[in-house]
């Protein structure tokens, strides 16, 4: 019987990928998330995500020429999101790969975003310092192919904080306010209530996420609508 912790032999993810490890200890440990001890991923993490930014910004920067630094930002932040990596992560089975605490065993941590999308920045990490710049890029290039080819328009790309921002700088309104009004659940499951409130109207809207930030977009998306609809049953009414 195998003392091994993985439930399916790191190997086979190297094989897939092609990449062959020097030091096969790299993409053991990123495998490893945090709730499986000290000895996890967290900073490989780190370090594959600063790589992950840098090449998808080079590829970017190389394939659209006439493109804006605000186009080029957005279309990597959709690129390098929780919800784009979990996408590739998935499609390597990545989950099958991982060695996670009890808790997260039991709760069904390989299926989640966040751990998913963690653990493949750890795997670009260790590829960095395994194999060097050079071969990490190819493999991102070619990871990443299909949704750089499929690049959605740039404008649609902006998050609601930015949208709720510039219509009502068009319409020369007052800028909203956020306020965090409710956390709950467990510290490392924290849920954020954010209203978002509209000084010049008093009008409110609600969001909540897993942080203050995700609160705050969500929020003002929920302002955005509610704005956006307000104003087509006025056009619509003839007002």
């Amino acid at each position: 019987m195998s003392n091994s912790p993985f439930v399916t032999a790191p190997e086979k993810l190297a094989q897939h990928i092609g990449i062959t490890f020097s030091n096969p200890e790299l993409l053991e440990t990123s495998l490893r998330h945090r709730s499986a001890g000290n000895m996890n991923n967290e900073r490989l993490e780190f370090l594959g995500d600063a790589v992950l930014n840098l090449v998808i910004a080079h590829q970017l920067y190389t394939m659209h020429s006439k493109a804006t630094e605000g186009e080029l930002s957005r279309w990597r932040a959709s690129l390098v999101r929780e919800e784009s990596l979990a996408v590739i992560a998935r499609e390597l089975d990545l989950g099958d790969y991982l060695v996670l605490g009890s808790g997260e065993l039991k709760s069904g941590g390989f299926r989640r975003d966040s751990i998913l999308a963690d653990a493949l920045e750890a795997t670009i990490g260790a590829v960095y310092l395994d194999q060097g710049f050079e071969v990490v890029q190819a493999l991102l290039v070619r990871l990443f192919e299909r949704m750089l080819q499929d690049l959605p328009d740039a404008a649609s790309l902006k998050d609601p904080k930015t949208r709720l921002q510039e219509w009502l700088q068009g319409s020369k309104r007052e800028l909203p306010s956020y306020e965090v009004t409710k956390i709950s659940g467990q510290a490392h499951k924290q849920v954020f209530e954010v209203t978002c409130r509209l000084n010049d109207t008093q009008l409110t809207a609600v969001g909540c996420g897993s942080s203050r930030r995700k609160a705050e977009q969500a929020a003002a998306e929920s302002m955005f609508e509610a704005l956006t609809k307000a104003q087509h049953n006025r056009i619509g009414s003839g007002r």
